[in-house]
């Protein structure tokens, strides 16, 4: 992607935090992702799939954007989905500048309504500066764009609207530079040139597998799936120059029915899953990997407290 310059009036180094808020699949990960220049949020062609915030820096000469990716803001329906509301909540109070991701291929709707009557009413407390951003624009023709960045302005007051997309690499380094024209000045760098994310390698496995799990299974299934990392050891008795790294994880689903679908016949959905998610891990840790997954049932964690604890939630 193009070199993102912040170009603050007194020529100084600026650095901060940005958040990016939509409704559930509206691209925020994709674009993490593409401002980053590499994998450090899953994407899932299914909605509401982040869990955790995640951290990607964009670093350049003059500027350090440190991206908080979100779960989506959306109406819960159970006490998961009320946890995440509120971690967004948290987030948002946080950051110095935040993005409103709307999708170019979907009709401005209540979903998006109800966020930004939320940004609104952060506006009116903290003045943080919001950037609408229009998503997936490679999705639709010019005429349906300006319909739809009609749409966006009269939907709030934003600090600027920028069309952009993150599988098409178009416009990604004008809404890094826009962004960045938002954050304070600084001394230097808040994270070290080089680091792409702050988020623990275990939490980074764990959500690999997820989106491993997520790909191609029904509906249903995205809420009800967790996946925890029991532990990550070097295998004993390896040679230097040929390490093996032992991976257990555990993933949770709410119902026997939904473990079934997870493992698929025969084992052939889980070998699949483990496959996928190994080629990524090894990928992100530079060694080689050997991955036990195991599928267990956490009957209607989604509505336990004692149960969501466990899950790290």
């Amino acid at each position: 992607m193009s070199e993102v310059t912040a170009a603050p009036e007194d020529g100084g180094y600026v650095a901060g935090f940005a958040c990016f808020v939509g409704r559930p699949n509206a691209g925020k990960s994709t674009l993490t992702n593409a401002l980053v220049g590499q994998k450090v949020a899953i994407t899932s062609s299914k909605p509401q799939t982040t869990r955790h915030t995640i951290r990607g820096i964009v670093t350049t000469e003059r500027s350090q954007l440190v991206l908080v990716d979100t779960p989506g803001l959306h109406r819960p329906r159970t006490l998961l989905g009320e946890r995440l509301n509120d971690l967004v909540r948290e987030t948002l109070l946080e950051v110095d500048v935040i993005g409103f991701c709307l999708p170019a291929d979907q009709r401005v709707g209540p979903g998006d309504q109800f966020i930004a009557a939320e940004l609104a009413e952060l506006q009116r407390g903290r003045r943080t500066p919001v950037v609408a951003i229009a998503t997936k624009s490679d999705r639709v023709d010019k005429q349906r764009l300006a319909e739809h960045l009609i749409a966006v302005d009269q939907l709030g007051e934003w600090a600027a609207i920028v069309p952009c997309s993150a599988t098409g690499d178009d416009q990604v380094d004008v809404v890094a530079r826009v962004l960045s024209e938002h954050l304070p000045p600084s001394p230097g760098p808040l994270y070290p040139d080089g680091q792409l994310t702050d988020e623990p390698e275990a939490v980074m496995v764990a959500e690999l597998v997820r989106e491993a799990a997520l790909e191609g299974v029904r509906d249903e299934l995205p809420h009800s799936l967790a996946v925890v990392v029991v532990e990550m050891v070097p295998r004993e008795d390896r040679p230097e120059d040929d390490p093996l790294l032992d991976v257990r994880v555990n993933v949770f689903v709410e119902r026997d029915s939904q473990k079934a679908i997870v493992i698929g016949r025969g084992g052939s959905r889980l070998r699949e899953v483990g496959t996928t998610a190994r080629r990524g891990i090894e990928a992100l840790l530079g060694q080689r990997v050997h991955l036990d997954l195991h599928v267990k049932v956490a009957k209607d964690w989604q509505r336990d407290p004692k149960q969501l604890q466990r899950l790290g939630f």
